[in-house]
């Protein structure tokens, strides 16, 4: 039975993101944040949302830029810090010990110790209440070596990223496989009487 919690933004798991901006001055900054996503596949495009009080807000807006890097589950308490101090009172990259590497295709810096990272060229903006969704078109995508299968693409495992629980504020490890795409849903025909075909 289906038990009612009114209108709560909920999805799980919510992926973790370390957000990379420089602010007006060219210091480098990052913010923790799990609204995001991708939202376009031509162009490619990722999409990110902030608090209207972020500090990263006015760096992204001025700069036109900004990146997403996954931390990994080893960074859980590096993306937790960066989550709830602000980048007005810290040098978060200082503090955290993590390195600001620039980018190669827009003004915005990366956690050099993140196992992935999309470089990030701003092309849309919207005010949604408290938050502002900011999208921006991937110019990169970079993928830790070690990370990738023989084909080239990323591993879930071997990147090992945080997955986050909005309403009971909880870090999850994400990466455990379950099925192959485009492949185990062919299976339902056979599977369910009302998947027969007729």
């Amino acid at each position: 039975m289906l038990v009612s919690l009114g209108a709560k933004p909920f999805c799980a798991p919510l992926p973790v993101m370390l957000v990379g901006t420089y602010d007006a001055l060219g210091r480098a900054n990052l913010v923790t944040v799990i609204y995001g996503g991708i939202c376009s596949l031509q162009p490619p495009s990722f999409c990110i949302s902030l608090l209207r009080s972020s500090w990263s807000r006015k760096a992204i807006e001025e700069r036109g830029a900004f990146t997403v890097c996954l931390p990994s589950r080893a960074m859980v308490a590096q993306a937790d810090f960066a989550g709830f101090v602000s980048g007005r009172q810290e040098d978060k990259f200082s503090v955290l010990g993590l390195t600001p590497v620039p980018g190669q295709h827009v003004d915005a810096p990366y956690v050099g110790e993140c196992p992935v990272v999309l470089e990030l060229a701003l092309t849309y903006s919207h005010e949604l209440g408290s938050h502002i969704l900011y999208v921006g078109e991937i110019m990169d995508l970079k993928v830790e070596k070690a990370a990738l299968r023989e084909e080239g693409v990323p591993d879930p495992a071997r990147i090992d990223t945080l997955g986050y629980a909005p309403l009971a504020g909880e870090y999850l490890a994400v990466g455990e496989f379950v099925a192959r795409a485009n492949a185990v849903g062919k299976t339902v025909r056979n599977a369910w009487p009302g998947g027969k075909k007729a």
